[in-house]
């Protein structure tokens, strides 16, 4: 399945329509349930009180405002998330999810609210270098990814790879790495990820560019960003908020608060807020 961008204009003008109407989302009384990890800073984070904070819980916040709807915030573990989802044990995932061709097959997403590149950490002490540090490769060129591939591999050799599992890096790293004989290792969660990479039990780790920027917030004197940032092909077409399939409504109403968000500027100030840049897309 191909979604462009002439998708998610038809959609948002729907989304539009729908918000102007004002009618209800809901039944009566009933709250919208969201689900989401609490452990992807800054998306999505949790305080030792058991508070889910971040950058989408503020964004959730504003969108409940503007669609009119009440809501409540759940943590569950990112793997079998959209399972969950499928299955109605909630309404919508709000958990920096990737649009992408596979994941249109069963589920349904809002607009996008981030777009961004996904990229490699190391540690400073290990001394790897990848290529192409601070440019950007499309994976729909073709030429340049299978160039950009062939360096990376080549001093990744002998090397191993951590990724959160199901995500589209770990697609990334399934497609290109794993083949050249990478080895790859899964987590269930971002922190892990990073933990055995600060500990030394991983050679390089992978996560969105938004991601990776958080870990090295607080890791700057020991860890590094390295390699290009990869767009483009499984990395899909932004994060969005999902909803299953054949809740159109829902979907409207979202994609309705974000437009309106981006057109005023609020969903730039909430990016620039937590991110320190604008990473959302022109909608």
């Amino acid at each position: 399945m191909n979604i462009t961008r002439s998708t998610f204009l038809r959609a948002g003008l729907a989304a539009a329509a729908t918000l102007a109407t004002g009618a209800p989302l809901l039944a009566q009384g009933k709250k919208l349930v969201f689900a989401t990890e609490g452990a992807f800073p800054p998306f999505n984070m949790t305080k030792p009180d058991g508070t889910l904070y971040g950058f989408e819980m503020d964004m959730l916040a504003e969108i409940a405002k503007r669609a009119g709807f009440e809501y409540e915030l759940i943590a569950q573990a990112w793997d079998g998330m959209i399972q969950g989802l499928i299955d109605g044990k909630y309404d919508a995932v709000i958990d920096s999810v990737t649009i992408t061709a596979k994941r249109l097959e069963v589920v349904d997403f809002s607009l996008p609210y981030t777009t961004g590149g996904s990229t490699f950490a190391v540690m400073k002490e290990s001394g790897i270098a990848l290529p192409g540090t601070g440019t950007s490769i499309n994976l729909d060129d073709a030429a340049a990814t299978d160039a950009a591939i062939a360096q990376i591999a080549a001093v990744l050799e002998g090397k191993t790879v951590g990724v959160h599992v199901s995500t589209i890096q770990a697609d990334f790293l399934d497609k290109y790495l794993a083949p050249r004989g990478i080895t790859i290792r899964t987590y269930p969660n971002g922190p892990d990820v990073y933990q055995d990479l600060s500990n030394g039990r991983l050679d390089a780790a992978m996560a969105s560019a938004t991601n990776i920027a958080a870990f090295l917030e607080k890791n700057a004197e020991t860890a590094t960003a390295t390699g290009p940032a990869f767009s483009g092909g499984v990395m899909g077409k932004g994060a969005a908020i999902v909803v299953q399939k054949g809740k159109g409504e829902l979907a409207d109403k979202l994609s309705a608060a974000l437009q309106s968000m981006s057109d005023d500027g609020t969903l730039a100030a909430l990016s620039n807020q937590w991110f320190g840049i604008n990473v959302t897309p022109k909608l």
